[in-house]
């Protein structure tokens, strides 16, 4: 475990990054050291930041400094041999909790309690080995949800329940949880005994509709009674720290991998923990560490020969790690490999074509950037460009050439298009800054909304799981603008907006 012990030193066990569930960039990472996360959290206004004549804007720039990560990953070991036999670990352990999983035990109680088996499972990050499985038996006991929640009482039960049967898909009624309020409406005081009915409720709750009002009100009980739990001090230390960890950010919005690494420890310490589950957890959780350290290993040779330092000015942000880490909040699985690595690249392109044009190119290099990309051609217009804005324009083009390669003409196609779009919206957002308009909150938002990039990489996660969804058909849903991503687009350019760091 040589290469996890190199890892574990900067990493440990306390990262926290955003789940498959939640998309949303803004998320927490109270703990993980990022390079350039902040210091202190600042309130921005609007205001012209720049001061430039007509012709040729001279722009300033404060110097980022480069990753503290640099090339620290390339010198991290990683034992192939020793991914090799956690594998096969793996495949022998598989059948075993398989066998337990499709137990073909008949009643009510045998599938309250197959369910709780499979919120072990995603909590133990190793529902991706069983997806199929889990796929069939949660169709199958949807169909009797009513006659499963007729007298049941247990708090843990009808929450877990309910939190898995909506994690994939299931919509089940919230108005099982009146069972739990008194004449008043409000959740009864005795509820705050059963400690885990109240970690469940909490969780529960954050996969709300906005017309869930008993679920909002679920929320507020547990959030105030958990934090009095906690600083009581009279709760075993496994569990005080399992609720606090629970309270900063919930499972259903952190990434899995992330809800494993604090949920194997505490399990572990469960006095009814399966001892082959938390041994095959545990197992897959080592597999999963060397299989991601490999793949930042590869990204790390991949970013070190582009040589960004000598070829421009230090105006890019340099988090290369820091992207790569968003990327299992898509793709957990081993054989996801280079869908991760390459959404990684495309988030690589992203960053620098907006910090081009948002921190150091003038307003006629941002045009003449935009208008390459939109040729998509290294032609005879690009020869006259400044030499840094023809290596990032190589780079780009070189970066989705590798695309080409690795994935369908039409996915990749369509991942362009979508990219060109954000070029121009990176324009039009580098021409306000720089002459100083301040645009309606209409035109802002309909620029705004493409500019922070929420659809492009969309197209790129499509992109690179194009062997598991129908491409044709997201890319064509995409276009439409779903009401899913437009709510996601809009808060993530109001969030970004609100608030910077420093």
């Amino acid at each position: 475990m040589e290469a996890i012990k190199s890892f574990g030193p900067k990493l440990g066990s306390q990262l926290s990054l955003r789940s498959r569930t939640n998309l949303t960039y803004g998320s927490k990472l109270p703990r993980f050291p990022l390079t350039s996360y902040p210091d202190k959290f600042l309130r921005l206004k609007a205001a012209a930041s720049l001061t430039c004549d007509d012709q040729e804007p001279k722009l300033t720039f404060k110097k980022l400094p480069p990753s503290e990560w640099g090339h620290y990953f390339l010198n991290v070991p990683v034992d192939v041999s020793e991914m090799n036999e956690l594998g096969r670990e793996i495949e022998t352990l598989k059948p075993k909790v398989r066998e337990i999983l499709m137990s073909h035990s008949q009643g009510i109680d045998k599938s309250k309690t197959r369910i709780i088996f499979i919120y072990l499972l995603v909590s133990l990050g190793l529902s991706y080995l069983f997806e199929d499985e889990i796929d069939k038996i949660l169709e199958h006991d949807f169909q009797k949800v009513d006659d499963m929640m007729t007298d049941e009482d247990d708090l843990y039960k009808v929450s877990i329940i309910c939190w898995v049967f909506r994690t994939y898909g299931h919509n089940m009624s919230s108005d099982v949880f009146k069972r739990f309020q008194g004449n008043n409406g409000k959740f009864k005081a005795s509820l705050v005994s059963t400690v885990k009915g109240m970690i469940s409720l909490y969780e529960a709750a954050h996969l709300r509709t906005t017309t869930d009002y008993i679920l909002d009100e679920a929320l507020s009980f547990t959030s105030n009674h958990l934090e009095s739990l906690v600083a009581r001090g009279s709760l075993p230390s496994h569990i005080s720290r399992h609720i606090q960890s629970t309270l900063d950010i919930s499972q259903h919005r952190n990434l899995e991998i992330l809800v494993a690494l604090e949920f194997i420890q505490f399990y572990e310490q469960e006095d009814d923990h399966d001892e082959m589950l938390l041994k095959l957890s545990r197992i897959n959780l080592k597999f999963l560490q060397l299989q991601y350290l490999q793949e930042i290993k590869i990204l790390t040779k991949w970013y070190k020969d582009l040589d960004f330092a000598s070829n421009l000015p230090p105006y890019f942000r340099d988090r290369l790690v820091e992207m790569y880490l968003y990327t299992p909040g898509y793709y957990i699985e081993p054989q996801s490999s280079r869908a991760r690595i390459m959404l990684t690249k495309f988030y690589a392109v992203v960053t620098l074509a907006d910090d081009t044009c948002d921190r150091y190119a003038s307003i006629p290099d941002a045009e003449s950037l935009a208008n390459s990309l939109e040729r998509w051609v290294l032609d005879d217009v690009t020869d006259k460009q400044p030499d840094y804005l023809k290596f990032v324009l190589k780079f780009i083009l070189e970066t989705f050439k590798e695309f080409e390669r690795e994935f369908e003409s039409y996915s990749v196609k369509a991942t362009i298009e979508e990219f060109k779009t954000l070029a121009a919206s990176n324009l039009n957002h580098a021409k306000w800054a720089q002459t100083g308009h301040v645009p309606t909150f209409e035109e802002y938002m309909e620029i705004g909304e493409v500019e922070i990039a929420v659809y492009s990489s969309m197209a790129a996660v499509f992109m690179c799981m194009e062997q598991t969804i129908p491409t044709h058909e997201a890319y064509e849903w995409l276009k439409t603008r779903p009401k899913f991503f437009r709510s996601f687009a809009i808060k993530a350019r109001l969030m970004n907006d609100m608030a910077g760091f420093k």
